[in-house]
């Protein structure tokens, strides 16, 4: 969310890359603060955070919040990159997964696959301009260090990891998509199916739409549901890496 209308970006990098632990006044910390709205982000999500709300959840003023951060523009900005802090033990914890660069995309691809489950409020606020903090340029740098010296060029670097996280962050918005459904009809996948399908039956035909038709139900078969994306992840990632290795072979030969 980093590039956000009225932020400033000296201020927001200041922040950033400033010392969270020190105390300020109040005895407060920025750490507590952020540490605070992400639990409250993971509770409920991301529209439930604002200051007051952290503030309460502190049981301070909201007013002391302020001191030390100027607001939820900010604040998010922190939260993002708290979180990308939980992605690897080290910079180099890709790199050192066994299966080569395959084994490390695909490691790279687990983690952040985790870290949307763990924090679904992640998707409704990434996917702009990056938050440039600590953690996130280490979390870039772990990232492209794979993928260094095995033939593609920086361009294509960036470029592969572009496409595994997107594949992923797209991906699990569709799994979100699906639980909220779930959570909004109060109907299990198959009681939702149970109950559409035979309006369903009335309006397509099958002799219309043959394709559609055999496809949909070994799909519904399959999943037990209107959709996979477990499944459809790792689908995807099979095809990406697949593209890239041919993409390497073919500066080889």
């Amino acid at each position: 969310m980093s590039g956000r209308k009225g932020a400033d970006p000296a201020r927001s990098l200041a922040l950033l890359w400033g010392a969270h632990g020190r105390p300020g006044r109040s005895g407060l910390t920025i750490r507590a603060i952020v540490e605070a709205a992400v639990e409250l982000a993971d509770a409920e999500d991301i529209e439930a955070v604002s200051m007051r709300q952290v503030a309460e959840r502190l049981r301070v003023g909201t007013m002391s919040l302020y001191t030390h951060v100027p607001g939820k523009t900010e604040l998010v900005d922190l939260m993002i990159d708290t979180t990308y802090g939980q992605l690897y033990d080290d910079v180099d914890a890709p790199r050192s997964q066994p299966g080569g660069w395959r084994g490390a995309l695909r490691f790279v691809a687990a983690r952040n696959w985790d870290l949307y489950l763990r924090h679904p409020w992640m998707l409704q606020v990434t996917g702009g301009r990056p938050t440039l903090g600590p953690n996130a340029v280490l979390k870039y740098e772990a990232e492209l260090r794979p993928l260094d010296g095995i033939g593609l060029t920086d361009l294509e670097m960036d470029a592969v990891l572009t496409l595994v996280l997107t594949h992923v962050e797209g991906t699990a918005r569709s799994r979100a998509s699906l639980e909220q459904a779930r959570r909004d009809s109060g109907m299990s996948d198959n009681e939702w199916w149970v109950a559409n399908a035979p309006l369903l039956d009335k309006v397509a035909d099958e002799t219309r739409f043959p394709v559609a038709s055999r496809v949909g139900q070994a799909a519904g078969q399959e999943y037990d549901a209107p959709a996979d994306p477990e499944g459809a992840l790792g689908f995807g990632l099979d095809r990406i890496l697949d593209g890239v290795a041919i993409l390497i072979a073919g500066r080889e030969s």
